[in-house]
This record gives structure tokens, C-alpha cells and sequence, in this order.
């Protein structure tokens, strides 16, 4: 591999607070100078040396929701395939959920995810364990063996675990494995009936709705049971400023809690859903245009922990259907940064937290080497052009299922290249 010199480029580092105008110079994979003190870095023989004025240089996002059809859904999405769309959205390391077919429960499947990702993906690919077997909230998985497999944390996908002594058993083990529980608060009984947000819009589209407290309850539980137990938690996706309340105040008391959210939730609202558009049939259920903007603000000041794309291909014979029988979710990979982008520019998140969100702190909660481009890290890097207009056309979406809340959407700011671990995987 040859050594690499990205010049004239702007950094922003959440990772060490650094944005500056600098070099780049990557050597065997990874950072060997960065920085406006790196311009004076002699540059190794045969280095490539790319001009990158004009551009932003951040650290490779790190997207801790993802999930994929392999096993089990393959004409849905491959690992492969969610590698390339993942590349497109400057999307460096995934987080692959359980809930594949089979069930990522034992640790042959967690190995079967890691061999299949390091001869076929083109990002890094992380496998999360099932927490109870088969995700059926009944009886925990071995921990011990799949974290020593590989896996990064334990999650039950997008099933709530509804019994609470089973939840309080498997955080206990999980304390003792220095883990973290990554978890779904959506109740599967007050949300069973609901297709989107309950209230007014919901009424005039003679839709069933699915309360707020669908979300608040069960988090509510499991902010209880953490702080008996003292295990790390984190709720996967939150959408209503009460969750980003009880997040907040859950970390003033010294509970070792994190938050995610989607960013459907922080770019679009209800009303998206115009004339019943199932590509806007999400879990949890899009909000209102006031919780959006109570979520922003807690992205924000940090209530709100990571940014994902919850990234859940579905295919046309799932999604185009009447807008009460289509299954839940939608792609996201290739659109994550360029949709968070929108809150930059309208001013609502600065430029730091967004990438610190979306690549320093969920390395962070999860212990990876990425989130940094700190000398001697290795070279996961995104460059984007913050400025770029551009509209997301289905023929363009790298994902094997098309079902993007964001089609037709107009973006500015796009990624243009892609490097992991030095490698450029995507140029525009």
C-alpha cells in the first residue's frame, strides 16, 4: 500500500476538539501526521498526494444500528451490499443487529459475520449478540462466549424484553462482563395495534396510533433496573423529549446510560407522511414537528448520546402495501451524514458534536478503534463537500432494497471519497 498525503484539507476531530486546515499523511493504513503542524511532515517517498482543498476531512462514521438481511434475507440485503451502501454515506464501521435468520444467538453465527465481512465487505462490520435466545425475551444467551467471539455488545434487535426479571438477570450478567446492553423501548402491547404516531394527523388519516408512553414506559423500567444493577445501558432510539428527560436525568444521577436516535426522527416528522407513503412507516413511529425540534436540542447538549441510521432494508413485497399492512423501517447508510448535515446548516447542531455524535462517541460506547484521527489511529476517514447540492435518486442507491425515507430528497453536503484503513472503498 502505497503512502498517502491528503492536502489543503479542513479536519474536524472530535476526538481531540481539532478543526484546523492541514495535511493529512497516511502510512501503512494509518495516521502518521495530521494537522497544519503535519504540513512541514516530510512526505515518504512514493506517497500519492491528493489536493483536498475545499473539502472536510472527519473521522469514518460509526453506525451502531444496522440491520441486514444475511442470513436469512439475502434478496433483502448482503453484507456486501450494506458495506457499499455504508461506504457511499461515509459510513466506516457497522454494527450489525441480531436479528437475522437464524438469530445471531451462538457464537458460530458470530463468527459466521465476521469471515463473511472480511472477505466480502469493504467497511468494518461488527456482529451485536442476541441477549436472550432466539430474541424471544426468555432465557439469556452466553454472554461470555460471544463477547469472546466478537461480538460488541448484546441487544435483543427491535424486541423489548417484557419481562422484567429476565431484563434484571441479564443486566446483572452483563455488569459482570463489562458490557453494554443495547435495547429497544418500544412496548409491544400498548404499541401493538399502532402504525404511527397517536394524535391529531393520526385521526384525520384514520390510522391507529401508537402513544408516546409505548417508548417512555419501558425506559423507564430499564433505567430502574440499570441503576439496581449498575449495568452500562443504552436505549438504541429514543423520539420524545420525555425519553431525552429521563435519559438526562438518569445521567445526573451517575447511571452509566447513553441514548441514541435515529436520524429520521431528528430530519423528518408525521405529516411526511403525506398520502400514505410506507417508506415513512417507522419504529419508533415518526413525532411531531415540536418533539423533532425538542429532540434536536437534545442531540444538542448531549442528552442524546449518537446519531444511527437504523438502517432496515424491506423489499417492495413488504413495503408496497396499504400503509397499515407494510412492515416497519427504512434504508439509511448511504443518507445518514447527508441528512444530518441539514442541522448544520439550518443552525441547529454545530458541526463538532454532529461528527462526534455519528463517529467519536458511539467508538467510544463501544470500544472501537475508530471515531479518531489522531496520529496512530488507523485511516477511517470521510471526505465531504459540505456545500455539495445533490437529490438522492432510486437509481443511484447502492442498497439491494430501495425503501429510502429520502427519496427525491435534496441534500447539501455529500460525501466524495470513502478510506478505510487507508483504502479509498468509495470515490464519487
Amino acid at each position: 500500500m502505497k503512502p498517502r498525503r491528503l492536502t489543503n484539507v479542513r479536519i474536524v476531530d472530535p476526538s481531540r476538539n481539532l478543526d484546523e486546515i492541514g495535511d493529512i499523511v497516511v502510512v501503512d493504513g494509518r495516521i502518521s501526521a495530521i494537522g497544519a503542524s503535519s504540513v512541514g511532515f516530510a512526505t515518504p517517498p512514493g506517497c500519492e498526494i491528493e489536493d483536498c482543498s475545499g473539502l472536510i476531512a472527519i473521522p469514518g462514521l460509526v453506525d451502531a444500528c444496522v440491520h441486514i438481511g444475511e442470513p436469512g434475507a439475502e434478496h433483502r440485503e448482503t453484507i456486501a451490499s450494506a458495506s457499499r451502501a455504508a461506504a457511499r454515506g461515509g459510513v466506516t464501521s457497522i454494527v450489525m443487529m441480531p436479528d437475522t435468520d437464524p438469530v445471531i444467538d451462538d457464537v458460530a453465527l458470530v463468527d459466521f459475520v465476521q469471515r463473511l465481512a472480511r472477505d466480502e465487505a469493504v467497511v468494518n462490520v461488527y456482529p451485536a449478540a442476541a441477549l436472550t435466545k432466539g430474541l424471544k425475551g426468555e432465557e439469556m444467551t452466553e454472554f461470555g462466549l460471544l463477547l469472546e467471539a466478537g461480538a460488541v455488545w448484546l441487544s435483543n434487535g427491535r424486541h423489548t424484553v417484557d419481562n422484567p426479571a429476565v431484563m434484571r438477570r441479564a443486566m446483572t450478567y452483563a455488569r459482570d462482563f463489562g458490557t453494554v446492553i443495547a435495547v429497544a423501548t418500544q412496548d409491544r402491547q400498548l404499541g401493538a395495534t399502532g402504525v404511527m404516531n397517536e394524535g391529531l394527523f393520526a385521526s384525520w388519516l384514520g390510522l391507529p396510533g401508537v402513544p408516546r408512553e409505548a417508548e417512555i414506559i419501558p425506559l423507564e423500567r430499564d433505567l430502574r433496573l440499570a441503576a439496581l444493577t449498575g449495568v452500562r445501558y443504552h436505549a438504541m432510539s429514543i423520539s420524545v423529549p420525555e425519553s431525552a428527560d429521563v435519559i438526562r436525568a438518569a445521567k445526573a444521577r451517575g447511571l452509566k446510560v447513553t441514548a441514541g436516535i435515529c436520524i429520521n426522527h431528528l430530519t423528518l416528522n408525521e405529516t411526511d407522511i403525506g398520502e400514505y407513503r410506507t417508506f415513512f412507516r417507522l419504529s419508533p413511529p415518526l413525532r411531531t414537528e415540536d418533539d423533532r425540534r425538542a429532540m434536536t436540542a437534545a442531540l444538542a447538549d448531549g442528552a442524546i448520546d449518537i446519531i444511527v441510521s437504523a438502517h432496515d432494508p424491506q423489499d417492495v413485497d413488504t413495503k408496497r402495501l396499504p400503509f397499515a399492512d407494510a412492515e416497519n423501517g427504512a434504508i439509511g447508510l448511504e443518507t445518514l451524514l447527508a441528512a444530518a448535515l441539514r442541522l448544520y446548516h439550518a443552525g441547529d447542531v454545530p458541526l463538532m458534536r454532529l461528527v462526534d455524535a455519528m463517529s467519536t462517541r458511539p467508538a467510544q460506547i463501544l470500544g472501537l478503534d475508530a471515531g479518531t484521527l489522531a496520529p496512530g489511529a488507523r485511516a477511517d476517514i470521510a471526505l465531504i463537500d459540505p456545500e455539495y447540492p445533490w437529490v438522492l435518486s432510486k437509481d443511484d442507491i447502492v442498497s439491494k432494497s430501495k425503501n429510502s425515507a429520502f427519496e427525491d430528497a435534496r441534500f447539501t453536503g455529500k460525501v466524495l471519497q470513502t478510506l478505510v484503513a487507508g483504502v479509498t472503498v468509495h470515490r464519487a
